[in-house]
């Protein structure tokens, strides 16, 4: 794996301030039944990673005593984690909204059979990763028969509510680029998602979220080991837009990592850029209890140009319609 990070290094990105934090992301580990080619967190089925009790404890007493209203859990495939299920239950007791990013196929691994099921009666959102609504796109991304598995998921959790008008049961799919280049409008995009996957299996989705390659990881080194690293960053600083910087995800959220330590995103956390605060070099969750986020200014590299840059790039899809 070629590091990415000197090549950010010199940066002359904007500096950016924290809002009110709305967002608490939690990687739960980088273990995943999937290796894909566009993995910012490099994760795969080797890793071994993985948030313990203790820490998913102080993640609940953290949404306990700071009243954010969303918890976002990623990873990996978050819910390979044996403390997934006490998490989502924990924090809906406390009446937060959550959310899970989930790749779909894990739905089909031993042992998860009954996942969606759960999700579907905690009333969890799930964001589930689908880079392309093709066939062959997909397994070329993500591997041989991950096509079919996904869309068997996807039916399976259309016959639990998700993503059906009326239920509540919210589903929604995100997409990637195949390679180096920016993903296309969102809204012309979900059209296409809905009529092809709607036409073709009868799948529906509530929206599509499109988001842009991250030059880090799994794909930054694929990019240096091809000689397009540089081109790349180029595409994305020329296509900078300054108003997408009022709504860059990392204003209202924290990335949590899998020991507790606290980024301010999840692609600095990949990069291993911890949120600094009050002068300490790294902070864990345990310690933002009692210290307000509001007006910290944010760690910030060359690789910010990809959630800025055309029509922006977020945990939530373009950042402007």
């Amino acid at each position: 794996m070629r590091a990415t990070l000197p090549r950010l290094e010199c940066s002359d990105f904007p500096a950016i301030r924290r809002r009110r934090l709305e967002t608490l992301q939690v990687n739960l580990g980088y273990k995943c039944n999937q290796a894909c080619l566009h993995c910012h967190v490099n994760a795969g089925p080797t890793r071994t990673e993985s948030m313990d009790w203790k820490t998913v404890s102080e993640v609940v007493s953290f949404l306990g005593a700071s009243g954010v209203k969303t918890l976002d859990i990623t990873g990996g495939a978050p819910e390979l984690n044996p403390h997934f299920r006490s998490l989502v239950l924990a924090a809906r007791n406390l009446g937060v909204h959550v959310m899970d990013r989930c790749n779909l196929t894990v739905l089909e691994q031993p042992g998860q059979e009954d996942t969606a099921q759960f999700l579907a009666a905690s009333r969890v959102e799930i964001v589930a990763s689908l880079p392309c609504y093709l066939e062959e796109n997909v397994n070329a991304q993500r591997g041989e028969g991950v096509f079919e598995a996904s869309v068997r998921a996807l039916k399976e959790l259309n016959g639990l509510g998700y993503g059906r008008p009326g239920s509540g049961l919210i589903l929604n799919l995100v997409y990637n680029p195949q390679g180096p280049s920016l993903p296309p409008p969102q809204d012309t995009l979900e059209a296409d998602y809905h009529r092809h996957l709607g036409e073709r299996f009868g799948v529906a989705f509530n929206q599509l979220y499109v988001m842009t390659n991250m030059p880090i990881q799994r794909f930054g080194s694929m990019l240096i080991s091809k000689g397009r690293f540089e081109e790349y960053l180029d595409l994305l600083k020329n296509a900078y837009q300054p108003q997408n910087l009022e709504t860059v995800m990392c204003r209202t959220l924290v990335s949590v990592d899998w020991r507790g330590y606290v980024y301010d995103c999840d692609f600095n956390q990949m990069l291993g850029l911890p949120l600094r605060l009050n002068g300490r070099p790294r902070v864990h969750l345990r310690q933002l209890m009692s210290d307000g986020l509001d007006g910290n200014p944010i760690a910030v590299k060359d690789h910010c140009y990809g959630c800025t840059a055309g029509q922006g790039s977020s945990c939530g899809g373009a950042l402007e319609a």
